[in-house]
C-alpha cells in the first residue's frame, strides 16, 4: 500500500475507513483532494468493484484530476468508476431512464441563456411587464422552486407562495412556471435544475429504478458537501439508504453558495441522519503560512454555527498580514498595482503569482485602470466564456437541432442564420401553429405546406431538408466529421470567412478552435462513444472552471471571491473591506447571512500561500455619487498580533494634517498593545477595535447652515466626530466638502446631506 505513504495520521485514518457513514471535515489547504483520491484508490485496491463506486463533485476539473490520480494507483480500472459532477452523473442516468418520465433519450440540456430566452418569449406572449416580471427574477424564482422540489402544480397550490407572489404584484409567476415547464417538455429539453429535479422525480415514482441504482452504487463519496442543496441532499440520501457506505467531504467554514440554494445545515446536521457516523478532521494546512492561518482562524471563530476544528500550519510564520487604507477606490487600485509592481521587481515573482479578489464585479474597474496605467497584464475570471460567444452558440445550436429537432430554442436561433429568407414573422407563425395544433415546432417545419403558405413555406422546407441531411451524417460519422460537415453546409463557415473585419476574423478563428476541440475529442482513447451527441452532452455540462482559457498565461488574476474558491496564489490582495460592501448591505438583516459573509472572507484569506494584503477605501463612488465608507467589522475581528498597518498613502491635501498622524499612530498602538496577547482558542479573541469608538454628539447637537462653509472651519458630525474642512469643490447645491475627522481620518461629504455643526 505504497499509495498511503506521505499521508499524515488524520488523512491516513480517513482513507482506511471505507465501511459505514463517514464525514471528513477538510480545512482549507488540508490535502482534501488527495484524501478523496487515495480513499477511492483504496476502495478499488481492497477489492471493491469500480462499477459500484460513485463519486460526486461540483466541477468537471475536480473529477478529471481525481480520476487521473486514481489511475496512477490502480490503473485503467479507474475508468469504470462513476465520477463527475452531480449534473453530469444524473444526466447520464436520465439518458437511460428518460422514457419513464416522458422524455426522449436525446433530450437537450438548456443553459441559463436558453432558459431565459424561453421565459422572455412567454412573458411576451402573456403581455406581461418585463420590468416587473424581469426574466432574471423569474428564472431564479423557478430555479429556487425546483431546487426545493416544488413542481409547478405544487407552486400554484401553495397558499404561502401564492400570497408572496400576489403581494409583490407578480401573481402570474405560477402560470409562467407552468408554461415554461410545458414548453421545455414539448421541446424535449431539460434545464440544469431539471437534471436534479427530474432525477428526484424518477427515484420517487419508480421504486424499481431507485432499487437498481441503490444496489449499483454500493459506495458513495460526495465532495464539497457543504455546497449541496435540498435536491442534491435527497438524491444522495436515497442512493445511500441500502448500504450506508457514504462518505461526505467538506468544510462548513467554506460554505458560501446560499444564493444558489446551498444549505449549510446539510453538513452541520449530517450526524443526525447517521448516528453511527465516524468523523475525521483534516486540520493541518499545507498551503499557507502560520500568520495567514492564524488570521483565518481568528475570523471564523466569530461564527456561532460551525463544526469546531483547530486548523494549524507547520510552515514558516511568514509576513504579517498588511492592511492598507486608501482615500478612494481609485487610490486603492493605484496602491495595489504599485505593490504588485514592487513585489515582482524585488522578489523575482511572476505576474500569475498575484491575485486580486473582490466582493462584487463592479470593483474590478478601479483595479483594471490602475493595472493598465502601469502596463501590468491581467485577466478577469468569470467573464464571458468561450462557449458563450455568439458564433460558438450559433454552430452549437445547429448541433443541438440535428440531435434533437424538437429543440425550439436552437431552431429559433439558426433557422434564419445565415440568412435564408425566413424572417421573424415566419418564425412567429411557426410557433403559433405549433401551439394551436399541440405539436412541436419541428413538426411544423417538416410539414410547411400543411401549416404555412407562400414563399416562406418553400424556404422552411429547404431548411428542414438540410437539417434532416445532417441527422443522417451524424449517425454514421465521428463527432469531428459530422461537426465539420454541419459547419460547412449550414453556411456558417462561409459567412464568417467572408467577413474580413478584425472581429470577423476572430469569430472565424473561434469556430476553427471549436472544431479543433471536437477533433481532439474524437481522438480520445478513454471513451468508446465518439459521436456528436456525446460531445454535445459534455459541452452542455461544462462547469465554469472548464470555460476559462489561458489559465497558464502570465497575468495577474482578478476575480470575485466566489470565483476564487478552490484556487490558491502565492500573493493575494483582498480589496474593498468596507461596511455595506464586505459584508454586503444585503447580509446585515440576519445572523445566518452575516455568517455566510464571514465565511466568504475566510475563503478569501485562505487563498493566499505566502503573503496576504487587505485594503479598504474611506470613500467610493456609488451610482455616480461619492460616498463615505467605514472599515469592515471583519477587520475588527482579526487578532492584531498578525497585522501590519500601512497607512503611508496620504491625500495630497493633507500633507501637514495632524489628524492623519493621529490615526496612523492609533493603528500602530493597536498592534503594539495586542502583540503579547495569548494564542486564540476556539472563542474569538477580543482585540482593540480597528474602528474608532462611536462618537457621542455634543449636548443639544443641531446641524448648522453650511451654505457659507469655508476651508479651515472646524465642524462636528453626529457619527464621525470633530474635524476640520480641508477642501471644498463643486457648485451649489452639490458642493462636496473634504473633512479630516480626528477619530477616523478623511471623509468627503455632500454638504446638503452631511448635517454638520459649525464650531
Amino acid at each position: 500500500m505504497d499509495y498511503l505513504k506521505g499521508l499524515n495520521p488524520a488523512q491516513r485514518d480517513a482513507v482506511l475507513q471505507i465501511k459505514g457513514p463517514v464525514m471528513i471535515i477538510a480545512g482549507a489547504g488540508s490535502g482534501k483532494t488527495r484524501v478523496i483520491t487515495m480513499r477511492v484508490a483504496h476502495l478499488v485496491a481492497s477489492g471493491v468493484d469500480a462499477f459500484n463506486i460513485l463519486v460526486l463533485t461540483f466541477t468537471n476539473k475536480a473529477a478529471r484530476e481525481m480520476r487521473e490520480r486514481i489511475m496512477h494507483v490502480v490503473g485503467d480500472e479507474a475508468k469504470n468508476i462513476w465520477m463527475g459532477t452531480f449534473h453530469s452523473v444524473f444526466a447520464k442516468i436520465l439518458r437511460v431512464e428518460a422514457d419513464k418520465i416522458g422524455y426522449p433519450n436525446n433530450f437537450t440540456i438548456y443553459d441559463t441563456d436558453d432558459s431565459k430566452s424561453v421565459i422572455r418569449a412567454i412573458l411576451k406572449e402573456m403581455n406581461l411587464d418585463d420590468k416587473l416580471y424581469n426574466a432574471n427574477f423569474v428564472y431564479n424564482r423557478i430555479s429556487g422552486a425546483k431546487n426545493n422540489l416544488i413542481s409547478w402544480q405544487e407552486y400554484q397550490q401553495n397558499e404561502q407562495i401564492q400570497a408572496d407572489d400576489f403581494s409583490s404584484g407578480r401573481g402570474q409567476l405560477g402560470k409562467i412556471y407552468e408554461t415554461y415547464a410545458s414548453r421545455c417538455f414539448r421541446a424535449g429539453a431539460m434545464d440544469f435544475d431539471d437534471l436534479l429535479f427530474k432525477t428526484n422525480e424518477l427515484l420517487k415514482r419508480y421504486p424499481e429504478v431507485l432499487n437498481k441504482y441503490q444496489h449499483k452504487f454500493k459506495y458513495l463519496m460526495v465532495d464539497e458537501y457543504q455546497d449541496t442543496n435540498f435536491s442534491q441532499y435527497l438524491i444522495v440520501k436515497k442512493l445511500a439508504a441500502v448500504n450506508e457506505n457514504i462518505c461526505v467531504v467538506g468544510d462548513d467554514a467554506q460554505s458560501i453558495y446560499a444564493f444558489r440554494g446551498a444549505n449549510i445545515q446539510n453538513i452541520l446536521n449530517f450526524e443526525k441522519d447517521y448516528p453511527d457516523l465516524k468523523v475525521f478532521k483534516l486540520e493541518q494546512n499545507y498551503r499557507s503560512t502560520q500568520n495567514i492561518v492564524n488570521v483565518a482562524n481568528s475570523i471564523i471563530a466569530n461564527n456561532k454555527e460551525q463544526l469546531k476544528k483547530n486548523v494549524f500550519s507547520e510552515k514558516e510564520a511568514g509576513d504579517k498580514i498588511k492592511v492598507m487604507r486608501a482615500f478612494s477606490d481609485n487610490e486603492e487600485g493605484k496602491i495595489v498595482a504599485e505593490n504588485i509592481m514592487q513585489e515582482r521587481s524585488t522578489k523575482g515573482m511572476k505576474w500569475h503569482d498575484f491575485a486580486i479578489l473582490y466582493r462584487t464585479n463592479a470593483q474590478s474597474r478601479s483595479m483594471e485602470e490602475a493595472l493598465r496605467k502601469l502596463n501590468i497584464p491581467y485577466k478577469i475570471y468569470g467573464g464571458q466564456s468561450f462557449y458563450q460567444r455568439k458564433e460558438i452558440k450559433d454552430l452549437i445550436a445547429y448541433f443541438r437541432l440535428t440531435i434533437n429537432p424538437a429543440d425550439e430554442e436552437a431552431l429559433k436561433r439558426v433557422i434564419n442564420y445565415p440568412r435564408r429568407g425566413i424572417g421573424d414573422t415566419t418564425v412567429d407563425r411557426i410557433i403559433l401553429a405549433a401551439d394551436q395544433n399541440m405539436v412541436t415546432v419541428w413538426e411544423v417545419v417538416i410539414n410547411p405546406s400543411k401549416y404555412l403558405d407562400g414563399r416562406s413555406s418553400a424556404a422552411v422546407g429547404t431548411f428542414a431538408t438540410m437539417i434532416q441531411s445532417f441527422q443522417v451524417i451524424t449517425k454514421t460519422q465521428s463527432a469531428y466529421d459530422a461537426a465539420l460537415h454541419i459547419a460547412q453546409h449550414s453556411g456558417i463557415l462561409k459567412d464568417l470567412y467572408e467577413d474580413k473585419s478584425v472581429e470577423g476574423l476572430n469569430r472565424y478563428e473561434n469556430i476553427q478552435e471549436l472544431l479543433n476541440g471536437i477533433k481532439e475529442f474524437s481522438e480520445r482513447e478513454d471513451i468508446e462513444e465518439k459521436g456528436l451527441d456525446v460531445f454535445m452532452q459534455d459541452v452542455a455540462l461544462l462547469t465554469s472552471d472548464d470555460k476559462n482559457e489561458d489559465k497558464d498565461a502570465d497575468t495577474v488574476s482578478l476575480m470575485t471571491i466566489h470565483s476564487a474558491k478552490g484556487l490558491e496564489f502565492p500573493q493575494v490582495f483582498v480589496v474593498g473591506l468596507e461596511e455595506n460592501l464586505f459584508p454586503s448591505q444585503m447580509s446585515l438583516n440576519s445572523r445566518s447571512d452575516l455568517e455566510e459573509e464571514r465565511r466568504l472572507f475566510y475563503v478569501a484569506v485562505t487563498r493566499a500561500e505566502r503573503k496576504l494584503i487587505i485594503s479598504y477605501a474611506t470613500s467610493r463612488f456609488k451610482f455616480g455619487t461619492l460616498i463615505s465608507c467605514e472599515p469592515s467589522r471583519f477587520l475588527d475581528e482579526i487578532d492584531a498580533r498578525y497585522l501590519e498597518l500601512d497607512f503611508t498613502a496620504k491625500p495630497a491635501t493633507s500633507a501637514n494634517n495632524p489628524f492623519f498622524d493621529d490615526e496612523r499612530n492609533s493603528w500602530n498602538k493597536r498592534g503594539n498593545d495586542t502583540f503579547s496577547k495569548p494564542k486564540p482558542t476556539a472563542a474569538p479573541v477580543k482585540t482593540t477595535s480597528i474602528l474608532a469608538k462611536a462618537h457621542v454628539p455634543s449636548a443639544g447637537f443641531a446641524p448648522s447652515d453650511t451654505s457659507n462653509l469655508q476651508v479651515g472651519m472646524e465642524v462636528e458630525h453626529e457619527r464621525f466626530g470633530f474635524g476640520k474642512v480641508i477642501n471644498l469643490e463643486g457648485n451649489k447645491p452639490d458642493v462636496k466638502a473634504t473633512i479630516f475627522f480626528k477619530e477616523i481620518g478623511q471623509k468627503q461629504l455632500l454638504l446638503k446631506f452631511a448635517k454638520l455643526r459649525i464650531l
